[in-house]
């Protein structure tokens, strides 16, 4: 009997320690990230599958990895069948937050494979994969609009800034917001909802004092009611180079330091308390020698609001 005991304590010492990568069952989103990193690693870009916790039905946010990713997670057990066969019946859409290769590539190079299913995007990101991706030239025009003949496997819904879209063939809504992204580059942020349950999830992005712009002050705007009631589960949120990365070098992107200093406004808003233990999963981490242990080191040492911060792997589910 005390070893049966001591057996169930080390056991659920185990889990605390594990922490983000224990089951939740009060979760009301599963993700399975497909792809997590930034840069020249084409096997790990920028990819997160959302569904609703105990469905199999997912969108996919950004889509830069995408069957090498369906891989780890069958391996990990997280899907059954053939990469092709879970691409065909469990993605169900793709949310596209900004044109960018290392966000898209994955949709592109499967598109052979894959099955009917929509794209959402904001007009400049529709846009571009009618001008420059889906053209004959590039690629064959998998979509149902641009040069033709059109193929026609994915149709382009056409999302509005600020207001809420179904998300076909799930039981969630997606609700855009404009970033900034490099000065007149932009970018998007996905306010995702089920019921009453938000998550929210930030394509690539620079900091308002460095891209002159208020496009995330208002984005916090827009959530800290969600956060004050407890209503948002969790926030993706990039930084893709240390401190160490001059302004005039970042490109559109952050740093721990820029990334504090943002959620340092998101909480003049909110309030300090209601930030504590808000999870923040950091996304595009480029990779480098050393890179993202010192950013999760500078990361914490700037974390005074306590912040549930969480480096994401491939194939690691997350509940929230």
């Amino acid at each position: 009997m005390i070893l049966r005991i001591r057996y169930y304590f080390s056991l659920a010492l185990f889990m605390i320690i594990a922490g983000t990568t224990t089951a939740n069952s009060q979760a009301a989103f599963h993700v399975v990230p497909l792809g997590v990193k930034g840069g020249s690693d084409e096997s790990n870009l920028s990819a997160y599958a959302l569904a609703v916790k105990g469905t199999d039905s997912y969108v996919c946010l950004d889509a830069g990895t995408i069957n090498f990713g369906i891989q780890k997670a069958i391996a990990a057990g997280l899907f059954k069948g053939h990469p092709a066969e879970v691409l065909k019946a469990n993605i169900k859409g793709y949310l596209i937050s900004h044109p960018h290769l290392d966000h898209l590539s994955g949709l592109i190079i499967n598109s052979p494979d894959d099955g009917p299913k929509p794209i959402y995007g904001l007009p400049f990101c529709l846009n571009a994969f009618r001008e420059k991706y889906f053209t004959w030239q590039a690629w064959g025009n998998f979509a149902n609009e641009g040069e033709k003949p059109q193929i026609g496997k994915y149709h382009y819904v056409t999302l509005t800034a600020g207001q809420e879209t179904p998300l076909e063939q799930t039981d969630m809504v997606v609700r855009p917001f404009i970033l900034s992204h490099t000065g007149p580059e932009l970018s998007t942020a996905f306010l995702v909802r089920h019921n009453e349950d938000y998550i929210l999830y930030l394509g690539d992005t620079g900091a308002d004092a460095v891209e002159k712009s208020d496009a995330l002050q208002q984005l916090w705007q827009a959530i800290s009611p969600l956060i004050k009631t407890k209503k948002l589960k969790g926030i993706f949120m990039e930084v893709s180079f240390t401190n160490e990365q001059p302004d005039n070098l970042l490109f559109g992107h952050l740093t721990p330091k820029h990334l504090m200093n943002e959620m340092t406004a998101l909480s003049k808003l909110t309030g300090p308390d209601a930030l504590k233990g808000m999870p923040v999963v950091i996304t595009h981490i480029k990779p480098a020698p050393g890179r993202e242990a010192t950013v999760k080191k500078q990361l914490d040492e700037l974390n005074t609001l306590k912040l549930n911060i969480i480096l994401p792997q491939q194939a690691v589910p997350l509940d929230f």
